[in-house]
């Protein structure tokens, strides 16, 4: 298993202004094979119709660690809130849809791209699949939903910090500036 340094390019109390970025982001990298991943914590009965509604056989688990209820046992995920949500491997027009419906949930959605092309002119090599991913936390200060938040943020992923000049250069692109914050993300 192999880690990617998330760094934070852009953070916004503006879902519509973050979803630009992305927009932007995604305009940028090698899309071809992209897919999105899901992760989120739902704690509200009208959240989960939202998402059910976007993804009707979304898997998801208790949050509670007492709770063993999941998707897999056939357990009504309304009866365990908040619960635990995690999707993989969805076709990249679901994304938006997703994001719609979490209204004030926590989550983070992550496309996992085909490549950061390379750009010559800024002195930026090609980075492959295997570290080439972008992420938009939801009311959520972190990937992973622990510090709930009325901001969002796009982290652009990169294989170390031998590559942050690859975080400016995508960071110009939307208006942000590299922040300084840089995750650890298991791939």
């Amino acid at each position: 298993m192999s880690n990617s340094r998330a760094a934070a390019v852009l953070t916004t109390p503006d879902l519509t202004e973050a979803i630009r970025a992305v927009r932007t982001l995604l305009s940028i990298a090698d899309i071809s094979q992209a897919e999105v991943d899901f992760e989120g914590v739902i704690r509200s009965p009208e959240g989960l119709a939202r998402v059910l509604h976007v993804l009707p056989d979304l898997e998801w688990r208790a949050s509670a660690e007492s709770d063993n209820a999941s998707s897999n046992a056939g357990d009504d995920p309304a009866a365990h809130l908040p619960i635990r949500v995690f999707d993989w491997c969805r076709p990249l027009e679901v994304a938006e849809p997703f994001i719609a419906a979490l209204g004030p949930e926590l989550a983070a959605i992550r496309w996992d791209l085909n490549a950061w092309p390379a750009v010559p002119e800024a002195g930026l090599d090609f980075i492959s699949q295997k570290y080439a991913y972008l992420t938009l936390s939801v009311n959520s200060s972190d990937l992973y939903q622990c510090e709930p938040s009325e901001d969002h943020t796009v982290y652009v992923h990169v294989p170390d910090e031998h590559h942050i000049a690859r975080v400016e250069w995508l960071a110009e692109r939307v208006g942000g500036h590299r922040t300084g914050r840089v995750e650890v993300a298991p791939l």
